[in-house]
């Protein structure tokens, strides 16, 4: 371990990520799974921009914001995994503390970006569903460019004004943190500093975030199902029934993670709990979105099938549009 002296107290310069334990049994099973799940989160994400981005059809509010969701996923995604297989493989856990600074500031913005993002895209399929005849007026592509880029404006100035405040503070260590990436709360906790207001304002902020942008998300949803009800065909009340919930399932699970870890008080005891939920809205939700939002629906299947087309790839790759 490095260590500079500064003010009678040692300043860490790097840290110790305790991931997933160091049971080297463990290493290669662990390596093999995290690999696939990041190959497959990543085509799935980067076949959706290419698709959003080249095929015109796709040129609408809907998959604007899907391809904003694949845009964030993959780059959320290439800041955690590549150093967690890493680790896997070398067995060097270790991360410089701007390297954690780094990651911690580019997670966290896009964090924050995707919780508007989704709260974005439900508010588009209220209108969508619930305001048919209105919904070209209320939902145009500028609207949709205009909330996607306040979205990523959202996560960097929440980040930028988190990451001046923690850069005031000494850290001292311990030069430990007990999860697979550097997470706000437990680099706070490597301060030797008074770390009050930062924490404060971290939790404010996650509260403000999160909670909002949830509630705006699933009333959206609900008023969506309500709408859903109306519908007279039972097969297309099953079929509206089944994206829905699936969606619902997704977010539910996203949302539910974030505020467990980020806008309720910490308890030691759940720690190993903790980095758990961390995983599901780190790691799961990347994985799953692109099938559910995406890869999925008629249209984007519609697009794939006319790109294999035109490169001439079989058919089985994309499965059947119809």
């Amino acid at each position: 371990m490095d260590l500079l002296e500064t003010d009678n107290k040692t300043t860490i310069t790097t840290i110790i990520l305790l991931g997933f334990g160091d049971s080297p049994g463990l290493q290669i099973p662990l390596f093999l799974v995290f690999l696939v799940i990041y190959g497959v989160t990543m085509a799935g994400n980067i076949i959706i921009i290419v698709l959003v981005i080249t095929d015109h059809h796709l040129h609408i509010p809907m998959y604007l914001f899907l391809g904003n969701l694949s845009c964030l996923e993959t780059v959320y995604t290439s800041t955690l995994l590549p150093r967690v297989l890493a680790s896997f493989l070398t067995g060097d856990r270790t991360i410089s503390v701007g390297g954690c600074f780094i990651q911690l500031y580019t997670f966290g913005m896009l964090l924050v970006a995707e919780c508007y993002l989704l709260a974005s895209m439900s508010y588009d399929r209220y209108l969508a569903i619930c305001k048919p005849l209105q919904y070209a007026t209320l939902m145009s592509t500028r609207l949709c460019s205009v909330l996607s880029a306040l979205s990523w404006l959202c996560g960097i100035t929440v980040m930028t004004l988190v990451m001046s405040l923690m850069s005031k503070l000494k850290y001292c260590g311990p030069h430990e943190i007990d999860n697979f990436f550097c997470e706000l709360t437990p680099v706070i906790n490597l301060s030797c500093s008074d770390t009050s207001l930062v924490t404060l304002v971290g939790l404010t902020l996650s509260a403000i975030d999160i909670i909002p942008s949830c509630l705006l998300t699933m009333i959206s949803y609900i008023c969506i199902i309500a709408a859903i009800v109306q519908i007279p065909s039972s097969d297309g009340r099953k079929k509206a029934f089944s994206t829905c919930s699936s969606h619902l399932i997704v977010v539910s699970i996203f949302y539910g993670s974030l505020i467990f870890v980020y806008a309720l008080p910490k308890k030691e005891a759940l720690r190993e709990v903790y980095k758990i939920f961390s995983v599901f809205y780190t790691i799961l939700t990347p994985l799953i979105n692109p099938l559910i939002y995406s890869l999925r629906n008629k249209e984007v299947k519609k697009a794939l099938r006319r790109a294999a087309k035109k490169y001439g790839i079989s058919k089985r790759f994309v499965g059947d549009a119809e």
